[in-house]
């Protein structure tokens, strides 16, 4: 990680955390206060139907985010690659867990087909969650800015989604300390 950190700065790239996760029709239930002898009751759907998420946080506190109702595969990662070159200028730094998505043919072939002329790819160790800021804002949209909300379609549930990443942008500190819990310097 470190070794990164220094050729971002001798490139002068931008370092930018990608994650992917998936947000169910399943509320994220956290404590709730109630008059007492009335207990609060959620109603909820069981299915494993989902919104599929992936984003990206840079340490100067932007959150870059996208959605959609199937799974990513690589050609969503690559189309999400280019969305950041879309959206960051200069060089980046991409730093990502192991996924298949992100070893993908597709994603190799974006690369030399000409990507690799701004983006650099770093892969985090295997089984280290923690190391990702981006881990984090996933926790504070499903725990915080998601807790107890029941949507009773996926529709729905992707507004409610879209509105908590606007509400999440404006939070730049929230943003950052998220770098701060996975050890990392702003």
């Amino acid at each position: 990680m470190a070794r990164a950190q220094k050729k971002a700065s001798d490139e002068g790239r931008t370092i930018v955390f990608i994650d992917e996760s998936g947000f169910y029709l399943t509320p994220a239930v956290v404590r709730t206060y109630a008059p007492r002898g009335q207990t609060p009751v959620i109603r909820e759907y069981l299915t494993r139907d989902h919104v599929s998420a992936i984003s990206a946080v840079t340490p100067d506190g932007k959150l870059y985010l996208q959605k959609q109702m199937e799974s990513y595969r690589g050609q969503h990662a690559v189309a999400f690659l280019r969305h950041l070159l879309r959206h960051i200028a200069g060089k980046l730094l991409v730093i990502w867990d192991g996924s298949p998505i992100h070893r993908s043919r597709v994603v190799k072939d974006f690369l030399s087909d000409g990507g690799a002329k701004r983006i650099w790819l770093e892969r985090l160790p295997a089984y280290a969650p923690d190391l990702n800021p981006d881990e984090g804002i996933w926790r504070y949209l499903k725990y915080v800015e998601l807790r107890n909300v029941t949507s009773g379609n996926l529709a729905d549930l992707a507004h409610q989604l879209s509105k908590a990443t606007r509400r999440l942008r404006r939070k730049v500190t929230i943003i950052q300390a998220c770098f701060a819990w996975a050890g990392l310097s702003v």
